[in-house]
């Protein structure tokens, strides 16, 4: 518990003096970002209402989509800035993202599905069609299947909550996406969960409390360092986590035989109601304020 505390209590502090370190005055112009505040290179730091720029690396952890569990091995960055958070109503403490100026705002990164076709079409389950389809795919070793979160909504949709991820307590990240399926037989619009229908996520670095049967899962608040004379915080061993969240069924897989994959994808993949799923990213988080990132920018290196 000491040193739980320690921690958390030590990203607030580094929190807020990171807001004050970016009060330095600016020194002659340039053009550019320098030394660590190149992780802001594509945070919004210049709009009117941005508070404060991120760059968070999701370098493992899983997804566990129903039955079916896949493993983060690619990287995937979330980048961008945040306005100041609401002090009351529905939102309350809960920012609105700001998306990144590149219009990446959360990277594609494939991830490789174990058993691929073979996992997520069973042959002995598909009707004749789709037998002969799959056999045609099986035989020119077109078997890899990937699986990419995408972002299912504008990133003004994301929310983030810094208190929560200051104090290692309640969501800290609400994030609606959807699950992209690719492989030439499933084709490219085979999506668990849409625009108009998407994966709420809300992760947490502390203790879950999902509904049956799934069970109680834990994240971690990280750890706390300093970079660029405390202008940022660098937050490591940080893991955010949801596993009480519901996906709708899978769509557009198959392409023209979508009537037909649809259903059997569906099956292969379980109940995705809540309690089935679940989410670990294991991250690494950088902050600072957008006022030290516009400074950084303006002063010469």
């Amino acid at each position: 518990m000491r040193k739980y505390l320690k921690t958390t209590g030590a990203v607030g502090v580094a929190l807020a003096l990171a807001s004050l370190a970016s009060f330095v005055v600016a020194g002659p112009a340039s053009a550019k970002l320098t030394g660590e505040f190149t992780k802001f290179e594509f945070c919004p730091y210049k709009t009117v209402g941005v508070r404060r720029c991120i760059n968070s690396l999701t370098s493992g952890g899983e997804v566990v989509l129903g039955s079916k569990k896949v493993p983060i091995e690619k990287p995937v960055t979330l980048q961008g800035g945040y306005e100041e958070a609401p002090e009351e109503g529905p939102e309350e403490g809960f920012a609105k993202f700001v998306e990144a100026t590149n219009g990446v705002t959360l990277s594609k990164a494939p991830q490789n599905v174990p058993g691929g076709l073979a996992g997520i079409v069973p042959e002995a389950s598909s009707p004749p069609l789709v037998k002969a389809l799959i056999k045609f795919f099986f035989e020119n070793s077109l078997t890899g299947v990937t699986s990419t979160l995408e972002l299912a909504k504008p990133a003004s949709e994301i929310r983030i909550n810094e208190t929560h991820l200051a104090e290692g307590l309640g969501v800290t990240l609400k994030l609606p996406v959807k699950v992209h399926l690719e492989n030439p037989f499933l084709g490219k619009s085979c999506y668990v969960g849409s625009s108009s229908s998407p994966i709420k996520l809300e992760l947490r670095p502390d203790t879950t409390s999902p509904p049956k049967p799934n069970e109680p899962i834990s994240g971690n608040p990280g750890e706390v360092t300093f970079l660029e004379s405390a202008r940022i915080l660098k937050l490591s061993g940080v893991e955010l986590v949801d596993n009480a969240w519901s996906a709708p069924g899978p769509s557009g897989c198959g392409g023209i035989l979508s009537f037909l994959v649809n259903p059997i994808i569906s099956a292969q993949l379980g109940s995705t109601t809540a309690g089935h799923n679940s989410a670990r990213l294991k991250n690494t988080i950088w902050e600072a304020t957008a006022a030290a990132v516009k400074k950084n920018f303006e002063t010469e290196k």
